[in-house]
C-alpha cells in the first residue's frame, strides 16, 4: 500500500465498527427527555473540510452536542451513520429525529453500489421527524431514489455568515478574475479544464482576464491541470491557490470577481453561497439546485440537460461566452449578489429555523 494511502478494507472496516458502536450507544440512551433542545449529531462530527463537518460546526456553537443525555437527534444524509435499529429505537421511545437531506446516489457520479447506498441513507428519510430540504431539487432527487417521504418537510438552504464572508470595500487593481473552488475528483475534471479553456480563448480575445483555481485536488486533477495550463500557456494568468480552510476561506473569494461553478447536479454548493456573500456573481450549469440558489439577476445561467445517468456539463462555447458577457457586467451582478446572499441565506436566519423545528418537535411529544 502507498504511504498516506487508507486502505479501503481498513476503512470499511473502520466505519462498520464506528456504525455498531452509535448504534447500541444509541439503543441504551434513547429516551424521551423534556426542556431546552440537546442535540446528538448522530455520529456526524464538527470540522471545517466539508458541507456537513461545517453544518455539525455551526450547529454546535449554538446547541453543543450531548452525546448521551440528549432529547434531539440531528441525521445528515451526508453521513448515515445511526444503523436502521438505531434509528426505529429513537422512533418507539419518543426521541425526535431531524435530517439535513443534501444529496443522494446515482450512476453518473457514483461508481459503487448506489443503490446499496441509497437504501442505507432511505432509512432515516421515512423516519425522520421533519426533513430540511436543501434544495426543492435535493427533494425531487431524494423522492425519486429513496421513495417519496410522507412526512413533514420544508425547503432550507444551506448559509453563510454574511460578515465573514463579505465583499471587499474597494475592488483592488486587477485583470477580471473568475474562481473555480472545491473539491476536485478526476471526475469533476472538467471544472478546471472547461474554465481553462474558456480563459485561453478570451485571452486569445486580447481581454485582461485572470483564473484562481482553489481548492484540494487528487492526484489526476493536479497533473491534468497543470499540463492545460502550460499547453495553453496560462502560467501568468492562473493562479493555483491550494487546498484552503474555511476559516481562510473569505480570502479566496475577494481574490477574485466572478465564480464559475459547472457541476451537474449539486444540490446546494456552500461555494455558491459563500461567492454571493462575497459579491460574487456566478455562472453556472442549469441544473441541481444552483439555479435557486443564484436566480436571475445575480449570474448567468449555461444550458445542460439534467441527467442521472450521464454527467454532462455545458459546453466550453456557451462557458466563454458567459464569461465574456460576466467580464463586462460583473458589477452590477455583484450588488445583486451580495444582497440576495443577505436576504436569503444568512445564518442567523438558518439557526432560527432550526430552533424553532427542535422547539415544536419537543413541545409535541
Amino acid at each position: 500500500m502507498t504511504a498516506g494511502k487508507c486502505d479501503p478494507l481498513a476503512k470499511r472496516l473502520a466505519r462498520s465498527g464506528y456504525r455498531t458502536a452509535l448504534g447500541l450507544q444509541t439503543l441504551i440512551s434513547a429516551r424521551r427527555r423534556r426542556g431546552a433542545p440537546k442535540v446528538f449529531y448522530g455520529g456526524a462530527r464538527p470540522g471545517s473540510g466539508g458541507g456537513p463537518l461545517v453544518k455539525v460546526a455551526r450547529l454546535n456553537e449554538y446547541f453543543p452536542e450531548d452525546r448521551w443525555a440528549y432529547n434531539t437527534v440531528y441525521l445528515l444524509s451526508n453521513t448515515p451513520y445511526l444503523p436502521r435499529a438505531a434509528l426505529r429505537r429513537l422512533k418507539q421511545r419518543g426521541v425526535p429525529t431531524v435530517l439535513n437531506q443534501n444529496g443522494v446516489f446515482y450512476p453518473a457520479w457514483f461508481g459503487g453500489n448506489w443503490r446499496a447506498k441509497n437504501q442505507e441513507m432511505a432509512a432515516a428519510y421515512h423516519l425522520a421527524d421533519h426533513v430540511f430540504w436543501q434544495s426543492s431539487f435535493s427533494r425531487r432527487s431524494a423522492d425519486c431514489f429513496l421513495g417519496e417521504r410522507e412526512g413533514p418537510g420544508e425547503i432550507l438552504f444551506n448559509a453563510v455568515d454574511t460578515t465573514h464572508f463579505s465583499p471587499l470595500p474597494e475592488r483592488p487593481d486587477r485583470p477580471v478574475t473568475f474562481l473555480v473552488a472545491g473539491r476536485f475528483e478526476h471526475h469533476l475534471y472538467p471544472r478546471i479544464g472547461d474554465a481553462l479553456d474558456g480563459l485561453a480563448r478570451l485571452q486569445h480575445e486580447g481581454r485582461d482576464v485572470a483564473l484562481v483555481i482553489a481548492g484540494s485536488m487528487d492526484d489526476e486533477c493536479r497533473s491534468r491541470c497543470r499540463a492545460d495550463v502550460a499547453r495553453l500557456a496560462l502560467e501568468e494568468v492562473v493562479i493555483l491557490y491550494g487546498a484552503y480552510e474555511q476559516s481562510g476561506a473569505p480570502e479566496v473569494y475577494q481574490a477574485a470577481d466572478i465564480y464559475i461553478m459547472t457541476k451537474p447536479n449539486d444540490p446546494c454548493p456552500n461555494t455558491v453561497i459563500e461567492a454571493l456573500a462575497s459579491g460574487l456573481p456566478v455562472i453556472y450549469s442549469e441544473t441541481g439546485g444552483v439555479p435557486e440558489l443564484v436566480g436571475s439577476d445575480a449570474g448567468w445561467p449555461l444550458s445542460c440537460d439534467e441527467d442521472f445517468d450521464t454527467m454532462r456539463w455545458p459546453g466550453v462555447d456557451d462557458l466563454t461566452a458567459a464569461m465574456a458577457l460576466a467580464a463586462d457586467g460583473f458589477a452590477a451582478a455583484a450588488t445583486a449578489a451580495r444582497e440576495r446572499a443577505v436576504e436569503r441565506y444568512d445564518l442567523d436566519r438558518w439557526i432560527g429555523r432550526h430552533r424553532d423545528v427542535f422547539a415544536s418537535l419537543l413541545e409535541n411529544r
